[in-house]
């Protein structure tokens, strides 16, 4: 198999499930080629091979930008990037973290401790302008796109309860139907100022004909515990939509899928400066005055790894691109032979987790209780 990467050049990827030294490396031959002519993918692909005789779940993680401030602009863009990774036979499609709605990176949204400016205040409004109610239309218009393109669909947004913003993904059908969402539950740093935390009622893993799929965001993929409950609700396809393109980040993704014998699916945005609002609307604090508009801002390094530690797709560092692989589901039996994080490398006398797996409010109405308890019996 081949990935075509746009314009003039091309990456070749090769591995052979059946050939064991083939698991473990990637020969990537970059050459300059003729200009695809029209009807060729408008998007880079990166697909891998991998045993016929085995069951296999073709995957896609999408390297993409927001259209910062415009979410309807944005859901048109992710449907040409369904309908291209369809077009691949893909049967499971990953989007970037706040992929809708869009990842506020450089802005300080005007807080110091102690004071908010007046454009920070109006900052936040067009964000949260541009997040989504869930449910709501644009959830209702990507579960048709999944539907439509017949494939499971995660997808990484800005989730608007009220005037909270959560940092969400949504996990969608190949029927078109809503599964569910998990909610960031650790947002990082600056993040924090912006976004809610979510709590133990968002930890969903979902069983699916293609396997159990769930995903963590960003860096609370580095909080053993959250992986722990994960592993524990038996995750096989772990997705991790991020906005970390530092190379310290692969290390972090061969680690889960080594430490919970799962197929790892990160996908990250590939942002030019250009692809935020110029400033003074928008101002990537302490470096805007070195940026021109094509001064890259977040590299990507999407990747694919699987459960024994390979990459058998990415990372990828060069540009918008549509990054792919067939994942052979007996991997995870021969992966959880050698360690099974929560069977039989597991010490539960001596060491075990609880979860506290029930939404936490800040306002609860005994009235509203006492219907729901009576609805029930």
């Amino acid at each position: 198999m081949q990935a075509t990467v746009p314009v003039s050049s091309s990456l070749h990827t090769t591995s052979t499930a059946a050939d064991p030294t083939a698991l473990s490396t990637q020969t990537n031959n970059m050459a300059l080629v003729p200009a695809p002519p029209s009807e060729t993918p408008l998007f880079a692909e990166v697909d891998m091979c991998s045993d016929s005789s085995a069951t296999t779940v073709r995957a896609t993680v999408i390297q993409a930008s927001t259209v910062f401030y415009d979410t309807p602009a944005t859901l048109d863009k992710a449907e040409r990037f369904l309908a291209e990774a369809a077009g691949y036979g893909s049967q499971l499609v990953v989007f970037p973290e706040a992929f809708i709605g869009g990842y506020p990176r450089g802005s300080s949204f005007g807080a110091t401790i102690g004071s908010r400016t007046a454009k920070g205040r109006e900052d936040f409004r067009k964000y949260h302008a541009s997040a989504i109610d869930v449910p709501g239309p644009e959830v209702d218009r990507l579960a048709a796109m999944a539907g439509k393109y017949k494939v499971y669909l995660v997808m990484g947004v800005i989730e608007r309860e009220g005037y909270t913003l959560y940092c969400t993904v949504l996990f969608f059908d190949s029927q078109g139907h809503y599964m569910g969402k998990h909610r960031k539950v650790m947002p990082t740093a600056v993040e924090r100022i912006v976004w809610g935390f979510g709590d133990g009622s968002t930890i969903p893993v979902f069983g699916t004909p293609i396997g159990k799929i769930g995903a963590a965001i960003c860096w609370e993929n580095r909080m053993p515990l959250l992986r722990t409950a994960m592993y524990g609700k038996g995750i096989e396809i772990y997705c991790a939509p991020t906005a970390d393109s530092r190379d310290t980040w692969q290390a972090t993704m061969t680690h889960i899928a080594l430490e919970g014998g799962c197929f790892v699916l990160s996908a990250n945005q590939f942002c030019r400066r250009k692809d935020y609002p110029p400033p003074p609307e928008y101002v990537f604090l302490g470096v805007e005055e070195d940026l021109t508009p094509d001064s890259v801002v977040c590299a990507g390094g999407s990747v694919i790894i699987s459960p024994l530690g390979t990459v058998l797709a990415g990372p990828n560092y060069d540009g918008e691109a549509l990054i792919s692989a067939d994942l052979d589901l007996g991997e995870i039996a021969r992966a959880k032979f050698d360690f099974d994080v929560v069977g039989h490398y597991s010490r539960p006398e001596v060491l075990s987790l609880t979860v506290r797996d029930h939404p936490t409010n800040a306002v609860m109405f005994t009235s509203e209780s006492a219907k729901t308890e009576a609805s029930r019996k």
